[in-house]
């Protein structure tokens, strides 16, 4: 490589940080704010009891299988609005804003409208005990309702990270968080003037905080000049069925991906319901730490998605190639840091919440467990979600995703416990056996560079210089 070359590929490099930065520290923020909120909620509602604490954990599953599924749609959709904005092609990218707006609504309506109506059965599948079926169904009729406001805020927000403009929807995100903690505060415990009501309280202050951050995120888009997102319902209700398929071709398989994960978490968290309703407690405060300190890895994957699919979009594969490289060294590098922070945290964390010292005792060793298991479940995440997706290879993907966890995970969350009758921390680590395999399989199709797909009609660039760096 000539001197030339090698500034050219040193400004490059630079590019390519700068734009991680950019998208990912939102991203990341965003990610913190959220997370932080549930970390927050677990305090809370843990402190009222373990079993109001596995009530919210088992109502929260619903919520969670939503929100993912919505996270295949839009995610499968911005594999091609991010080559979209990569050519400069606004009007195209409003059509598939109103794709988006148009399946958060088809998917929203009847959600709520079976929640609400089956709530003591949904909440029967994860735990037998009385208790904990009445007080998560009186949540669950009560949070069902955000799930409308969510799934509108998440349009906006996907978008804007398509779009790199992320420091207005990540303040919304951060100002309606705060108002969620106060509102907790005041109606679980009964302060601030407000009357006490517990988990109800938890719920109520949940949709209030979804509805001010709804609103907030459309004003911030409508008050704007100009702003890319800022579509007239003509210009999004114009899309083809052409368009419509396309998106639907590339989505379909994340959808599929997306819910199946959830649904396998959810039959997974299940399966540790049946061991007690202190398991429930234990996996719920668990899995929100390690999601606490697995944010990182969000932020890393989001920017990556955008980064590499810009890159395809361009046509310039060989670029999209060096920045995979860049993001697969970060993780391995996020892997080793963050698994130390979750053993060294594990025993303040579990100081906080008032169990009995069995229960506290598992929960450390439950943490240690996920802190092991992060590694080969973070690298199988960054692999497909940041990587192999960027390149629109979704149906890959999809199998991988479908075969591990409901192929894999599922069955063996279930022989642990009711066939081995593990306890719950080595009922965990069998589950993440199927992450050990999967890695082998993700990082095959890595190398093989099949993944490296151009949607738009620009032509490859085979033979790209060094130089022609945007």
């Amino acid at each position: 490589m000539s001197k030339v070359e090698q500034i050219n590929l040193n400004e490059e490099n630079r590019i390519f940080y700068r734009k991680m930065m950019r998208i990912g520290i939102p991203v990341l923020i965003q990610q913190i704010i959220s997370i932080g909120l549930n970390l927050v909620d677990t305090i809370m509602v843990g402190k009222v009891s373990e079993n109001a604490l596995a009530a919210v954990g088992a109502a929260n599953q619903v919520y969670f299988i939503f929100s993912v599924v919505l996270f295949g749609i839009f995610s499968g959709a911005a594999v091609h609005s991010v080559q979209y904005w990569g050519i400069g092609d606004v009007k195209s990218l409003r059509k598939i804003l109103g794709i988006d707006y148009l399946m958060c609504v088809v998917l929203a309506l009847p959600t709520v409208v079976l929640v609400y109506a089956l709530a003591p059965q949904v909440i029967g599948l994860f735990s037998d005990e009385g208790e904990v079926v009445l007080l998560g169904a009186k949540y669950l009729r009560i949070a069902c309702f955000s799930y409308f406001f969510s799934g509108m805020s998440f349009v906006i927000s996907y978008n804007s990270r398509v779009i790199q403009d992320l420091k207005l929807p990540t303040t919304i995100n951060a100002i309606a968080i705060g108002i969620n903690i106060v509102l907790n505060y005041a109606l679980i415990y009964g302060h601030l003037g407000m009357p006490k009501l517990g988990v109800e309280g938890a719920a109520l202050a949940t949709l209030i905080a979804r509805i001010i951050e709804c609103m907030a995120m459309v004003t911030s888009v409508y008050l704007r000049k100009e702003h890319p997102l800022k579509a007239k319902f003509g210009e999004m209700k114009t899309f083809s069925k052409e368009l419509f398929c396309g998106i639907m071709a590339t989505a379909i398989p994340v959808i599929i991906t997306e819910g199946l994960w959830a649904l396998s978490v959810s039959l997974t968290f299940a399966a540790y319901g049946k061991i007690s309703a202190s398991a429930l407690a234990i996996v719920q405060i668990a899995v929100t730490v390690t999601d606490f300190f697995q944010t990182v890895y969000f932020g890393v994957g989001n920017a990556s998605s955008v980064i590499i699919g810009e890159a395809l979009g361009q046509g310039r594969k060989e670029r999209a190639w060096r920045y995979s490289r860049h993001i697969m060294k970060i993780t391995w590098g996020l892997n080793l840091a963050m698994t130390l922070c979750i053993i060294l945290i594990r025993k303040p964390v579990a100081l906080i919440y008032d169990f009995n010292p069995s229960t506290t005792e598992l929960l450390m060793k439950a943490l240690l467990v996920y802190a092991i298991a992060m590694t080969p479940k973070m690298l199988d995440y960054m692999l497909i979600c940041g990587i192999l997706r960027a390149g629109g290879d979704t149906l890959y993907s999809m199998y991988m995703d479908v075969g591990f966890n409901m192929g894999v995970q599922v069955p063996l969350a279930f022989i642990g416990v009711l066939a081995l009758n593990l306890p719950l921390h080595w009922a965990i680590a069998l589950v993440a056996v199927a992450d050990f395999i999967k890695i082998f399989f993700c990082y095959q199709r890595y190398y093989s560079r099949k993944w490296m797909n151009v949607i738009t009609d620009v032509d490859t660039i085979e033979e790209e210089t060094y130089a022609d760096i945007s």
